[in-house]
């Protein structure tokens, strides 16, 4: 319970005193933005299902959902999983069965193979219809020099606190080579935002349509002071003002050709 306590306050401004015994982990316990980096695609995990796979094994096809988290953990982490399951399930357009993937590494070196199994299948099942769920979102755990690459390539910081961890509860979206393309913060995270980092993350290239991935994304920008996508008013009125143009010039053709050409030909018979 005081990990959980001590991962929420990460994302709470103010809410330790500076006298607070607690201070010197809150300050070891975050993240370090390193968009643009690209994540160790070579290091070497074990599956929930037992099988040793590399991290670059889920890269390159689609963007990807990098959670960091551990098995063991009593409340943040299964919220966050449930949280994540509801989130993908309002994204529209987008499919985790065949558009990106989720990947889950454990932080704890020490983890206990048939607890990350448990936790794969109960994760799994808040997903209705997922297909090959452990391709599409696998639980992984691996050796303390992998975990530390992986957390340090993307600025991850977290603390051991007894049995428990103190972590920031963040998702971390990578494009298709697997470099950090956006951090999306807190347990719950909208739709909105999800469907925008990932296309974001794949350059436009994902879903059914990448002429309305690209409008999306000239519309919307990423905030970094709120932390989230927000309409970017000067785009908005400049597709508008695009539309309203189009539209004129397409009801006058339709005009011209209605009215003009009869006229012109009423004239010619006259």
């Amino acid at each position: 319970m005081k990990a959980l306590l001590l991962s929420l306050l990460v994302f709470l401004p103010g809410a330790a005193s500076a006298a607070d015994p607690q201070d010197a982990i809150l300050t070891e316990v975050g993240v370090d933005e390193r968009l643009g980096a690209k994540v160790p695609a070579e290091l070497v995990f074990t599956q929930s299902t037992g099988k040793t796979v590399r991290l670059g094994d889920f890269l390159g096809n689609g963007p990807v959902i990098l959670t960091l988290n551990y098995y063991t953990c009593p409340m943040l982490c299964p919220l966050t999983f449930r949280s994540l399951a509801g989130t993908m399930e309002g994204v529209r357009g987008l499919s985790l069965s065949k558009d990106y993937r989720v990947v889950t590494v454990s932080i704890n070196p020490e983890e206990i193979p048939e607890i990350a199994a448990a936790k794969a299948r109960e994760t799994h099942a808040l997903v209705a219809g997922l297909d090959d769920a452990d391709g599409r979102w696998p639980f992984l755990y691996g050796d303390p020099e992998s975990v530390r690459r992986l957390t340090g390539a993307v600025g991850y910081r977290y603390r051991k606190v007894g049995s428990d961890f103190a972590h920031p509860s963040v998702a971390i979206v990578l494009s298709p080579d697997g470099r950090v393309s956006r951090y999306l913060y807190g347990i719950e995270i909208p739709p909105r935002d999800l469907k925008l980092a990932l296309i974001e993350a794949a350059d436009g290239k994902i879903g059914a349509s990448s002429a309305a991935n690209a409008l999306l994304m000239y519309c919307f920008q990423y905030d970094p002071v709120g932390r989230k996508y927000a309409l970017y008013a000067r785009n908005v009125m400049r597709a508008a003002g695009a539309a309203t143009v189009i539209f004129l010039a397409g009801l006058l053709v339709l005009l011209w050709r209605r009215y003009g050409g009869t006229r012109g030909t009423g004239g010619k018979g006259a």
